[in-house]
């Protein structure tokens, strides 16, 4: 799934400097970590070495020089540290790789043929998992440290580490066609965390590849966003267009969104693995029933302080305002409900130009000919944005 934020770590100790002092066994230190990973409540526990993802690197490199990152720019920034963990930390001596099932109660499919309203990605309709994790794996350290000795670092999907391949190497699953990770006991729903030391842990076997001639994930995507098996464009991801792309979406996908407004699970609802799949057992995980299926009226209406008092706690605060009612403007455009016209008539004297032009679009689906030809004259004359008085102007073919 694409989530990135600032990079983040823990050291363990205060000043950061390595030391070499164990107080276990390796053995017994694995044992210990992989003993706190459960009472903190994770699905799945392993170890792999530092060097053991020697084919990330160059995977990497090809697919920044084809272009696929769009505007995550901290991709190519980062791709010397992602080479290997030892790239981001010398003295690392293992990876603990931990796994938290957030198993969706439905299939967040069926959100999308409620039209009027939008559908947010499983991982996003409770509390941001970045945060839950990071302070698993920091009480984690601050009990392991003590018991085993060595320094820790721990990431949570933020700082350049590949977290899938090295949850791989340990063990957890495999990184499927879809290129994200596939549990055997647990299907497509795991989130990741990481905990580096510099203790030599045992580290365990690494997953096979389990897809087979499978293509249901591939088959899945609206936007045709995998140009081969294993291989993401994430210039035609949903993911990607409603989180990290900062400008208009591009119109050859606003039609096939439908009424994603925050990510997209069909390539991860699709994997037959699934079948596996447990219920999360994370409470603060659970789908929050506002964020289950809210009505776009309701979400069209919120102003910057709404917006961010709604996703106090959420991933989607990340995104902000602007962003997400891009999102929601194009889902409004895609709902085929007059009902919901006022508000994108609302909006189309928004402050920001992202939104007015995203409700320009969805005006242009809604409103008959003459309708929109009257509110283009109104609106077009006074509109200082060029990127908004382009989609007035593309708009008019398609009233």
């Amino acid at each position: 799934m694409i989530q990135p934020i600032e990079s983040r770590s823990l050291s363990a100790r205060p000043n950061g400097t390595a030391r070499a002092d164990r107080l276990l066994d390796p053995a017994a230190a694995k044992t210990l970590l992989a003993g706190l990973a459960r009472e903190e409540g994770f699905d799945a526990f392993g170890i792999a070495a530092p060097d053991s993802i020697p084919e990330s690197a160059p995977r990497l490199a090809r697919w920044i020089g084809e272009g696929a990152y769009g505007d995550m720019d901290w991709m190519p920034d980062t791709m010397e540290r992602r080479s290997s963990p030892a790239s981001l930390w010398p003295e690392v001596g293992a990876v603990a790789m931990l796994g938290l099932n957030y198993g969706p109660d439905e299939d967040p499919r069926d959100v999308l043929a409620q039209r009027r309203r939008g559908a947010i990605s499983v991982y996003a309709r409770g509390d941001d998992y970045h945060e839950l994790i990071k302070g698993k794996l920091k009480r984690i350290a601050s009990r392991f440290v003590p018991k085993a000795g060595g320094d820790i670092k721990v990431f949570v999907d933020t700082a350049p580490l590949m977290e899938k391949p090295l949850a791989e190497a340990a063990g957890l699953g495999w990184q499927g066609k879809h290129t994200n990770l596939v549990a055997r006991e647990r299907g497509s729903w795991l989130l990741l965390g990481a905990i580096a030391t510099t203790l030599p842990l045992p580290p365990d076997a690494p997953e096979t590849d389990h897809c087979g001639s499978c293509r249901a994930c591939l088959d899945a995507c609206p936007t045709a966003a995998f140009p081969a098996p294993y291989r993401l464009d994430a210039r035609r991801c949903i993911s990607y267009l409603t989180i990290e792309h900062k400008g208009p979406i591009p119109h050859e996908f606003r039609q096939a969104m439908g009424n994603r407004i925050y990510g997209c699970d069909d390539c991860l609802a699709a994997c037959p693995w699934n079948k596996f799949a447990e219920l999360g057992r994370e409470a603060r995980l659970a789908a929050r029933e506002e964020n289950r299926a809210p009505p776009l009226a309701e979400l069209a209406r919120l102003d910057e302080a709404a917006f961010r008092a709604r996703f106090t706690k959420s991933p989607i605060k990340r995104t902000g305002r602007v962003r997400f009612l891009r999102n929601v403007l194009i889902a409004i455009g895609n709902s085929g409900m007059a009902s919901l016209v006022p508000e994108a008539v609302r909006l189309v004297g928004d402050g920001h130009p992202l939104i007015r032009g995203a409700a320009v679009w969805a005006l242009s689906r809604l409103l008959d000919w003459e309708a929109f030809t009257e509110l283009r004259a109104r609106h077009l004359p006074d509109e200082p944005d060029e990127s908004v008085r382009a989609e007035w102007l593309d708009a008019s073919g398609a009233a």
